[in-house]
């Protein structure tokens, strides 16, 4: 595939937008880097030939270059960055729009930041369609620097990252961009607040590392790991959830984001613990369940600490010797809930300076063989299972057992046959979070323990 070389007309063409977007940054007081400012958007048409990644099947020397044919798959998983702007324009969508005022959901600046690669038009090419949805550019960044170059001599890893291609295999990288979407970001239009879940829109859920399998358009043969390295599936794991902690507690201390009015923002707490089913009988059906790591009174809501539960138990398997200190920040963090704004704010700093350091600790670090079992006994042991009261915890744990399963059969420590008598009882922690009105934590734990018991037995 020869190399593009515009027109004069099309030079024109490209330094205008140039001109416009850098003139709308500044009025809108943008600080952002040169790079965003010279980065144009080409669109998922411009990645689609037949020579670049637009192949029926997957038979490229570098690269498999039927990664379009993935990123469009219409039933599964590996489909939905594709079908995401089709979604706005469905009922719940139009619902959604209806009750929040929006307007046309598809034309929402509030849903085309993640239902879409939402950007200025003055930095879209000719070629950049909105209805393509989640495209390659909202994941890879701006093409315009380096699609002509990316694929031919010279072209480096280092020179491609140069020019604006996100470096998508370093676990904090790839984390961040994940989460601007699936936790959200201070950005225009990626942020689920509270009133759009109440209007109908689904709570957002993440975990790295399986969604990064579902999502993988890519095979790790020699050539990938010499130009970048090995995925490494627990440290993917256990980044994605420090990154989650991070990103929650920078929101959480944004005016604006961490507070609607005189209320908080719920979107940070736990739903599930207030909105269960509300029934007045004779004999009390308890909704709140008194958690040992949350040091706040009987039926506060709590802050969503999913992940927070999570790092604690990949933290003191891996780094001993920051876990006490990330669990005494949670644990603080916690207790300034019941005391004040200006005192949580001052604890939730301090939870997220720790949770940076096992961030970066944990990148760092190198796993053994045996990591991914003490890690899954880390879960289901006494000192973290007894923390999975609430519902979005226990939805995160089982699936951080899925995915540490799954790593463990990509690196053979267990057999596929193996890992398939393990399903059921994988399946029946699922079952035990299947919905959050049926939430039982009792049962939920006792579940995830047999699931834990029969890994571990393959150790």
């Amino acid at each position: 595939m020869g190399k593009h070389v515009p027109s004069n007309d099309e030079g024109a063409l490209k330094m205008l937008r140039l001109i416009a977007a850098l003139a709308l940054l500044l009025c809108l007081g943008s600080a952002a880097p040169l790079v965003a400012l010279t980065a144009g958007f080409e669109g998922v048409a411009s990645c689609a030939g037949s020579v670049c990644h637009g192949r029926l099947e997957g038979d490229g020397k570098v690269v498999r270059q039927d990664e379009l044919a993935h990123w469009q798959e219409p039933s599964s998983p590996a489909g939905a960055h594709s079908r995401a702007f089709a979604a706005l324009s469905g009922k719940r969508g139009q619902q959604i729009a209806a009750s929040l005022g929006l307007g046309d959901p598809a034309a929402a600046p509030a849903c085309l930041g993640c239902h879409a690669t939402y950007t200025p038009a003055a930095l879209l090419g000719d070629r950049f369609q909105l209805s393509d949805g989640v495209g390659c550019e909202s994941c890879h960044g701006a093409a315009s620097n380096w699609i002509a170059s990316h694929y031919a001599m010279p072209a480096t890893r280092a020179s491609n990252l140069a020019a604006g291609m996100i470096a998508l295999d370093n676990p904090a990288v790839r984390a961040s961009v994940c989460l601007d979407c699936h936790f959200g970001s201070k950005e225009p239009g990626h942020f689920v607040s509270h009133r759009m879940m109440a209007a109908g829109h689904p709570r957002i859920s993440f975990e790295l590392d399986l969604f990064s399998l579902l999502q993988q358009h890519h095979d790790e043969d020699a050539d990938y790991v010499a130009r970048k390295r090995k995925t490494d599936s627990v440290r993917l794991w256990a980044v994605g959830q420090a990154e989650a902690v991070r990103r929650s507690l920078e929101l959480f201390a944004m005016p604006g984001i961490g507070t609607q009015g005189i209320f908080p923002e719920f979107y940070f707490y736990d739903c599930h613990s207030c909105h269960r089913q509300i029934q007045d009988s004779g004999e009390r059906r308890l909704t709140f369940e008194t958690n040992p790591a949350r040091p706040i009174p009987f039926g506060t809501p709590p802050f969503n600490d999913e992940n927070i539960i999570l790092l604690s138990a990949v933290a003191s398997t891996l780094t001993p010797g920051q876990a006490a200190n990330f669990d005494r920040a949670a644990r603080d963090f916690h207790a300034a809930m019941g005391k004040g704004r200006t005192e949580t704010l001052a604890a939730s700093a301090r939870l997220g300076t720790a949770a940076s350091a096992l961030s970066s600790a944990l990148a760092k670090g190198s796993n053994g063989s045996d990591t991914a079992f003490a890690v899954i006994a880390t879960i289901a042991g006494k000192a973290i299972s007894s923390r999975f009261t609430d519902y979005e915890g226990s939805v995160q744990a089982v699936m951080a057992v899925d995915t540490l399963l799954n790593a463990l059969v990509r690196q053979g420590q267990v057999s596929v046959g193996a890992a398939a008598g393990i399903r059921a009882n994988i399946n029946r922690a699922y079952a035990a979070v299947r919905g959050p009105n049926e939430y039982n934590p009792a049962g939920f734990r006792s579940a995830l323990g047999e699931a834990a018991r029969a890994i571990g037995a393959l150790r």
